[in-house]
């Protein structure tokens, strides 16, 4: 499995997913401000990478800080996340890990400003590290729920390429895999940016995993043929009720997974909650270039002068979602109780 991202010798290294599949290709970065474009621009993506992302890019920012006190090095650490924050406003997990960094920080300002680098450093690889098992744990509560012989459907990209390692609603195909099911796996091609096409599928593919590629208009037809027995994906916030953002265009299978009285799951750690939000309609919704829309590998698909829309997330109203999968177990409704449990459990 090929590590998304790594962090050496001041660099914070990506695999560049505008990329796949058609070449694999390493990014260094080696400033904060770099991992900021990278974020931006969708060479690393996927709500959990995000985060490790930008902890280790608040690492890298540190470090370039020339400040010989504490006060005066924690407001240029903050004017850096302020800027990394604004990379890209759904995936709330940048938030939750430049929160994380800022408090580590703030408990260790009784040390000098080259011990506070060094232990952001271990808070950064700390995150990354805790993002592998919490998949992982992750996976083996969700396959619980797979049964042998299953196929299932998934949305965009949320395997081990959107985070550290193993994946979300990925790692849970993976973990129903090592415990011995036999899985297929139908990935949605997820316009325009084709997650599933680009990525998902190579993922899958390098794993030997079984996998079918179909147009996002397809997944109807193929759950009324009885073709698919579950739905899982991944989320970038989920509210206190159990609204999920999740990539475009996870609304509508799930509507079509409820019409068909198919499960439909949601992979996702307890970072990604966001319990500070009643519901979806808070969540702020990224909307991304509407080039994106009309071109296609770069080539123009729309006639010259035609407007698109492009929000980059939708949100699944809570009654259309059978259970969501953390690593700390399993939530099902009522998800303003039961979310809120799995958040206070330690």
């Amino acid at each position: 499995m090929v590590k998304t991202i790594e962090y050496m010798d001041g660099v914070v290294r990506m695999i560049d997913q505008t990329r796949l599949p058609s070449e694999t290709v390493f990014v260094d970065c080696k400033t904060i401000e770099d991992v900021g474009e990278a974020i931006r621009g969708m060479v690393i993506r996927g709500a959990p990478a995000i985060g490790v992302a930008a902890a280790m890019g608040i690492s890298l920012g540190a470090n370039a800080i020339d400040a010989a006190d504490y006060n005066t090095f924690m407001a240029q650490l903050e004017q850096q996340c302020a800027k990394l924050g604004q990379a890209r406003p759904t995936a709330v997990n940048l938030k939750w890990a430049i929160d994380r960094m800022l408090t580590v920080t703030k408990a260790h300002s009784h040390l000098s400003v080259s011990d506070i680098k060094q232990r952001l450093k271990q808070e950064a690889m700390a995150i990354y590290t805790e993002d592998i098992a919490t998949n992982e744990k992750m996976g083996g509560f969700g396959q619980s729920l797979i049964e042998d012989n299953s196929t299932i459907l998934t949305h965009c990209n949320a395997g081990a390429l959107a985070t550290a390692g193993f994946g979300t609603a990925l790692g849970v195909v993976r973990a129903a895999v090592n415990a011995g099911k036999n899985v297929r796996v139908l990935a949605n091609e997820t316009r325009p940016f084709l997650q599933g096409a680009r990525l998902t599928a190579w993922e899958l593919k390098e794993d030997n995993i079984p996998v079918k590629l179909i147009t996002d208009n397809m997944c109807g037809h193929f759950m009324r043929k009885q073709e698919i027995d579950v739905v899982v994906v991944g989320a970038d916030r989920i509210a206190a009720n159990g609204d999920v953002a999740n990539k475009i265009g996870t609304y509508m299978v799930a509507v079509m997974a409820r019409q068909h009285g198919i499960p439909f799951y949601v992979a996702a750690p307890v970072s990604t909650l966001d319990l500070t939000l009643a519901s979806g309609d808070a969540i702020p919704i990224e909307e991304r270039s509407a080039e994106e829309v009309v071109t296609l590998n770069k080539q123009r698909i729309a006639p010259e002068g035609v407007d698109a829309s492009h929000p980059a997330f939708d949100v699944t109203p809570n009654e259309f979602v059978t259970a969501i999968i953390t690593e700390r177990g399993i939530a099902r409704p009522p998800y303003t109780e039961s979310l809120k449990a799995l958040a206070g459990a330690s």
